[in-house]
């Protein structure tokens, strides 16, 4: 055997041992399908029932959420721990509960409640009047222990008070209500004074979400145009419902300024949240749907300027309420991947930028 040839050898060998062990090292990702490009060790962390909008904490080690499981006649708040452990309840069964957001000390928790009005749950909406969202007046927004203890009222407003979730310096709170008549966002402090409305336009405007620096607030947004559109829209509201079929994505800033229109995909997209360095939104759409159908929902990103649109998911039933951990390594979402039809459970994965 030739020099050249031994030299050959020992280079081949080294690099075909390398790439062997790379292919037996290589965990199993079964929950992963092969077009999840970004996904990596994708991780089940319920099991069996609804569970959904698994909001962490700012220290990314645990995150609450809401979930209607065995007993449960409809959704509770419950908290764990990032790799799935220590599941319990916080809420008291009163009511039916959403929205929940942990505060940056670790140990109050944030969320709304129908209890007010009663301790069973609300009725179910009508779906004869299509796909519809239901926006009970009887949700405030309340704060307790991570225990349930101390629980009290932070709003106190006729009509809904949700979907709030807390800037990460724990000073100010953004939330959707109807107190003054259509669907709107407001700040208040983390008290629940110096209440300050952001969006004045005819229609639904919710779901906001702080961006990492504080400085913005992206949100989902439906403005009839039409007056059959405005029609509908007023009607549904007054029976504490609205449609969804058909939201785009909005940023402005944290005083309500500069609001710009993200997403024109004239699907209904929700769930916006900011990657860490506040340049993309990672959101859920039925983007593509058939004309009269939901369709199925995938998560994508964009950027805030409305360019650079990417599927992310290519789950065949539903992919939604994703939230980044502070350092953009892992991405919390709720989907029906690997569950019995009409479940609906969290996952964490790793994120491949």
């Amino acid at each position: 055997m030739t020099l050249s040839k031994i030299a050959l050898c020992l280079l081949t060998v080294p690099v075909l041992v390398l790439a062997q062990a790379a292919q037996v090292a290589a965990p199993p990702d079964p929950l992963r399908f092969p077009e999840e490009k970004h996904l990596r060790n994708i991780k089940q962390l319920t099991f069996g029932g609804q569970n959904a909008e698994a909001y962490l904490s700012i220290d990314n080690k645990r995150m609450s959420f809401q979930s209607q499981r065995g007993d449960l006649k409809c959704d509770q708040i419950f908290v764990m721990n990032i790799d799935g452990s220590d599941q319990r309840m916080v809420s008291d069964g009163k009511g039916a509960d959403t929205c929940a957001y942990l505060f940056p000390d670790g140990q109050h928790i944030l969320y709304s409640s129908t209890e007010g009005a009663g301790p069973e749950c609300p009725p179910r909406p009508d779906y004869s009047k299509g796909y519809v969202w239901p926006v009970h007046a009887s949700h405030e927004i309340y704060v307790s222990k991570l225990d349930g203890s101390e629980k009290h009222n932070l709003t106190n407003s006729p009509g809904y008070d949700a979907e709030a979730t807390i800037s990460r310096d724990g000073k100010k709170i953004v939330f959707t209500s109807t107190r003054d008549g259509d669907l709107d966002i407001y700040t208040m402090d983390i008290d629940g004074t110096h209440v300050k409305r952001l969006t004045n336009e005819l229609g639904y405007d919710g779901g906001p979400f702080w961006s990492m620096d504080g400085k913005w607030i992206v949100y989902r947004a439906y403005h009839p145009k039409s007056p059959e559109e405005i029609k509908e829209y007023k009607e549904l509201l007054a029976q504490n419902l609205i449609k969804p079929s058909v939201l785009e994505l909005w940023v402005m800033r944290a005083d309500g300024s500069g609001k710009r229109q993200v997403t024109h995909l004239g699907a209904a997209s929700f769930a916006p949240f900011m990657t860490p360095d506040d340049k993309k939104i990672i959101f859920s759409s039925n983007y593509g749907a058939a004309p009269g159908t939901m369709g199925n929902f995938e998560l994508w990103t964009i950027n805030i300027d409305g360019t650079d649109l990417e599927r992310i998911t290519y789950n065949p039933t539903f992919d939604g309420f994703p939230m980044f951990t502070s350092d953009g390594k892992k991405l919390v979402f709720a989907s029906n991947r690997n569950g019995r039809p009409h479940e609906t459970n969290v996952f964490v994965a790793d994120w491949v930028p």
